[in-house]
């Protein structure tokens, strides 16, 4: 497999990656600031919304695996968060689920894993 040539993005963005695999988030979290991006990570709701809460990242990258909670739920969660109604919330997952039933969750998007660095790109430039 030929190296991925990482290009810095046009606007460093507050990313906030939520993924209870921790080889995922910290591979995730790596490229996002290889990119030149301020990222933070959680492991489950619980810690997510607290970093939110503090951190207030523009974008959220959120697993809908979750141990502590059902991650269909948590976009609603963060968007009560005071300044964060309008937080970009991207599902990540492996599960066969549709983008209907991720918008009627509240998410703005959906990558699926393995995430493909050419798509986590476009989905960041949205943001």
């Amino acid at each position: 497999m030929p190296p991925v040539a990482t290009k810095a993005p046009q606007r460093a963005l507050r990313i906030l990656v939520v993924d209870d695999n921790l080889d995922q988030v910290h591979s995730l979290a790596y490229l996002l600031k290889d990119d030149g991006h301020r990222v933070d990570f959680a492991i489950n709701a619980t810690a997510a919304l607290d970093l939110a809460r503090r951190a207030r990242p523009e974008v959220v990258l959120l697993d809908i695996g979750l141990p502590d909670a059902n991650g269909l739920d948590v976009p609603a969660l963060i968007r009560r968060i005071p300044d964060l109604q309008k937080v970009r919330i991207i599902a990540v997952t492996g599960r066969q689920i549709g983008e209907q039933e991720i918008r009627t969750a509240g998410f703005d998007g959906l990558l699926r894993k393995p995430v493909d660095y050419g798509e986590l790109q476009s989905a960041l430039s949205d943001s």
